[in-house]
């Protein structure tokens, strides 16, 4: 078996192979979490990059709740290995104008008419009060060190006899002599495979972190402008902050790992605006995330190629998709056959 990319999905799809007993061998171009998996926001969510009630419509309800289901398991699931990397401090989405508050309460009636735990929050307050009309809290959701989860579990999936290969690019797929292949790369797929190049489409976020602040301001992950603002305060009460991609949408279509003054200024005059002054940047970063049509990822066999295998595509949801969808793809692998391969089936954009 070889899989090609040591992020959280190939880590991930990886495990559960070696589990089996089967002879894995994950190839990463650099090292592993170097790619989006280790340089996110560290949010850790249920749910895909659909609200739940757009993916009631797109997909119809059994099928939605399913999937919200399937997110929430691999949520337990990732709260199990990630140790001390993984906090539960539940999740805020913010609404910041009325038309975003119309939306997110119809998101929130459709949580709750299927059974799912969600809280409605009519007037945000601290720091959030009068800036957001109204929001969504979920209990369940988390925040995650993200370098320190995926480098956790890479080392599990080496304890389990996987052979983790760092500074060992691919180039083709063709060049690998396995029985099967797994794709594992999210965003970092071009070149790979021609129908990936036209069916995930590479996206670049861009973060900055503050120094140490002086209290607790945001007690759990953030986000809002339909996830073009995200934030939240580590352990150590730094802010990671990121988003703003909207203002320059095109450009940041892009591979290229870098930040761009536009978006950093913006993300920094964001910044003062939450704490009411300028708090020193210590670090920045971008990351690259592989977007789809339907913001739904590409997950399972790869039509006309046989052995050959995709798990990418999460819009921006990868830190508990591609744990779910990296071990439902090598599940497949060993003849499990889950059932919820079929709401990622490749087939679809190919």
């Amino acid at each position: 078996m070889a899989i090609v990319g040591a992020g959280v999905t190939g880590c991930s799809c990886a495990l559960t192979l070696a589990h089996a007993g089967l002879r894995v061998r994950v190839h990463e171009a650099r090292e592993v979490a170097s790619g989006a998996s280790g340089r996110n926001g560290g949010f850790a969510l249920r749910g895909g990059a659909p609200p739940y009630d757009v993916a009631r419509a797109q997909l119809g309800a059994e099928r939605a709740a399913a999937l919200w289901r399937l997110t929430e398991r691999a949520l337990e699931r990732l709260a199990e290995l990630a140790g001390d990397a993984f906090r539960r401090t539940g999740s805020l989405r913010l609404a910041a104008d009325d038309d975003e508050a119309t939306a997110l309460r119809a998101e929130y009636e459709a949580l709750r008419a299927d059974g799912f735990e969600a809280e409605w929050r009519r007037e945000p307050d601290g720091r959030l009060a009068g800036r957001f009309h109204g929001a969504i809290f979920h209990p369940r959701d988390g925040s995650i060190h993200p370098a320190r989860w995926v480098r956790g579990l890479a080392l599990r999936a080496a304890e389990a006899g996987a052979n983790i290969c760092e500074h060992d690019p691919v180039a083709t797929v063709d060049e690998l002599e396995a029985g099967h292949v797994v794709i594992a790369t999210d965003g970092y797929t071009r070149g790979l495979l021609e129908q990936l190049d036209r069916a995930v489409r590479p996206t670049r976020g861009q973060v900055i972190v503050t120094e140490p602040l002086d209290a607790e301001y945001f007690a759990c992950p953030h986000y809002a402008r339909y996830g073009y603002e995200y934030w939240q305060q580590t352990e150590d009460l730094r802010l990671v902050l990121g988003g703003f991609r909207d203002s320059a949408l095109e450009d940041e279509f892009t591979a290229e790992e870098a930040t761009t003054p536009g978006i950093q200024t913006r993300l920094e005059a964001f910044a003062r605006e939450l704490l009411g002054r300028a708090p020193k940047i210590t670090h920045r970063w971008s990351g690259i995330f592989g977007v789809t049509h339907d913001l739904l990822p590409l997950a399972g066999p790869v039509p006309g190629r046989a052995g050959l295998w995709v798990s990418c595509g999460y819009s921006g949801h990868g830190n508990v998709l591609g744990l779910a969808c990296g071990d439902l793809v090598a599940r497949a692998i060993i003849e499990q056959s889950p059932p919820e391969l079929a709401f990622f089936d490749p087939a679809r954009a190919f």
